[in-house]
């Protein structure tokens, strides 16, 4: 048990000139001795919301897992903290916008769990082939039913990876020493980096028509909630066994639930769901299906290894280095008049990908006005954190996200122009995809609260918040067509909060941008496009 903040440190004269760090959960020993002996060592109980803020303003780092809740209100006490240490992967419990305001900086441990979650899906993968969970079940019972179980080798059967991200590549790789025909479904990854890793890439239908076995190992974004559903169900090839390890939702479990039952997937390995925790599910009904309560980075050796990636972290910021894993900042001071532009960055970058539907094979980070006195290099790095966020499954931070341009072929170029004819500052990113089309999005801050604005896309002139969920519909111009998206938003109970329509003349070429409350489901998505005859109609939730 965590008892209340304490001082683990002999209290030596100079206390004060030693940083303070604060470690506010249970972390292992071998943490502590990644930190060293440089610092003040002190443990609090995060999960005590009184102790954690009583013991905040005295810190110059702290260390939580996931009970700790470091937001706006622990940031606005915490007046001398200059990192916060998530040892682990998610940050749900770190408001990181926040502290990036603040100037604080927040690592994780990206790559710490990613062994242990490729080898859970192999585990899993294993078992649904070998009916391991319900034999072991009969045998408890005192059944001995050999021929009931008999399983399928993976030798020589053809795997499909959705999703070619660090994980993926760890799964393609332990299943290629299977003896296994490994192919891939991944659009934001190029054919040359897939061949790098011995994997050939192919289309969702053809490798739900080619598989034997599937591994699933995407982002959960509004792109990939219900990815693979009934439709694509019934093209796998019969007999597929299929595993997800990766979010819950991507695959629709009522879809899935069917297709085990009718025989047209012979089993299921499954890690994450989509309501979590789930203990109730008529998949756990069914003897073909084995499911584990998300264990992806349950490993002690995940653990350890998260710990002591934060503690060297925590070491590098407080010496004013460079953190490989800051997914904020790099460390150094980043200008007052740059601070509120990093946010509206990311979104930017986010807002990109999410029209381009690909990613760009080059990318022009543009920034322009008064902003351009100061260093805004950080800019770039928020851009492109935007830009792969919603893309692949690996966390993307300040630090790693040019090598994750680099391993996908994009070419990034930071352009700083003094003048800004139209805002006092302009932020735009433009990239040309493969077919040599561009696309472009830009976005400033106005007035005394430094409000976020997106004001282009692809070269249509907007003025619309970037809020939590937006959509985009290009259309040639034509009378009735805003009533129309109205009418079948209404109708679907999605409401509008903001809507521009921009034109290149008229009967010309057009663009709906809109921000909802509501994320706007596919198949309403699917209606527009098709009632406005739509040349693209794509929707992107920032949440």
């Amino acid at each position: 048990m965590i008892e209340p903040c304490e001082d683990d440190s002999v209290t030596p004269p100079d206390r004060r000139a030693r940083a303070v760090v604060l470690i506010a959960e249970e972390l292992s020993p071998a943490t502590v001795e990644a930190l060293g002996p440089d610092f003040e060592i002190r443990h609090c109980d995060g999960a005590d919301r009184g102790a954690l803020l009583a013991a905040l303003p005295e810190v110059d780092a702290v260390l939580v897992r996931s009970a700790t809740k470091i937001d706006a209100e622990a940031l606005g006490v915490a007046k001398r903290l200059r990192v916060v240490a998530r040892a682990g992967v998610g940050l749900d419990n770190v408001d990181v916008r926040a502290a990036t305001q603040a100037g604080v900086m927040v690592v994780n441990a990206p790559t710490s769990n990613i062994v242990s979650a490729a080898e859970l899906a192999v585990a899993l993968m294993l078992a649904a082939a070998r009916h391991v969970s319900p034999a072991h079940a009969a045998l408890r019972n005192g059944e001995w039913k050999r021929a009931r179980y008999t399983g399928i080798e993976l030798y020589e059967k053809t795997v499909g990876v959705v999703g070619l991200g660090r994980i993926g590549v760890l799964v393609a790789q332990r299943l290629a020493a299977f003896g296994m025909n490994v192919i891939a479904y991944d659009p934001y990854v190029q054919a040359g980096r897939a061949a790098q890793v011995g994997v050939r890439l192919v289309d969702l239908d053809t490798l739900l028509a080619e598989s034997d076995f599937m591994s699933v190992h995407l982002p959960k974004t509004p792109e990939t909630i219900g990815l693979i559903g009934a439709d694509q169900l019934a093209l796998a090839r019969p007999g597929l066994v299929l595993v997800n390890a990766a979010r819950g939702g991507i695959v629709d479990e009522a879809a899935l639930y069917d297709a085990l039952k009718n025989g047209q997937i012979a089993a299921a390995g499954l890690d994450v769901f989509a309501v979590e925790p789930c203990t109730d599910s008529p998949l756990f009904e069914l003897e073909n299906v084995v499911a584990t309560p998300h264990l992806g980075a349950s490993t002690e050796e995940a653990q350890e290894k998260a710990g002591i990636s934060v503690a060297r972290s925590v070491r590098l910021a407080l010496a004013g280095e460079l953190v490989p894993d800051a997914v904020n900042v790099q460390g150094g001071v980043i200008a007052e008049e740059v601070r509120p532009g990093i946010p509206l960055t990311e979104k930017l970058g986010r807002i990109f990908t999410g029209v381009a539907g690909e990613v760009a094979q080059q990318i022009d980070v543009e920034v322009r006005g008064e902003i351009t006195e100061n260093d805004v290099k950080v800019l770039e790095l928020a851009a492109l954190k935007g830009v792969f966020t919603d893309v692949i499954e690996d966390a993307v931070s300040y630090v790693n996200a040019p090598l994750l341009a680099a391993e996908r072929g994009t070419a990034v170029r930071l352009v700083t122009e003094s003048e800004s004819p139209d805002h006092r500052n302009l932020i735009t990113i433009r990239g040309t995809l493969a077919d040599g089309s561009q696309v472009s999005v830009s976005g400033t801050l106005v007035g005394i609260n430094q409000r976020e604005r997106l004001v282009e896309v692809n070269g249509y002139d907007i003025d619309l918040e970037p809020t939590e969920h937006l959509a985009f519909f290009a259309y040639h111009d034509r009378p009735g067509m805003v009533g129309t998206v109205g009418q079948i938003l209404g109708d679907a109970g999605v409401n509008i909060a903001g809507m521009q329509v921009s034109r290149n003349a008229k009967g010309g070429e057009a663009l709906v941008a809109l921000s909802v409350d509501t994320a706007i489901p596919a198949e309403v998505l699917a209606d527009i496009e098709s009632a406005m005859s739509a040349h693209s109609a794509r929707t992107i939730d920032l949440v």
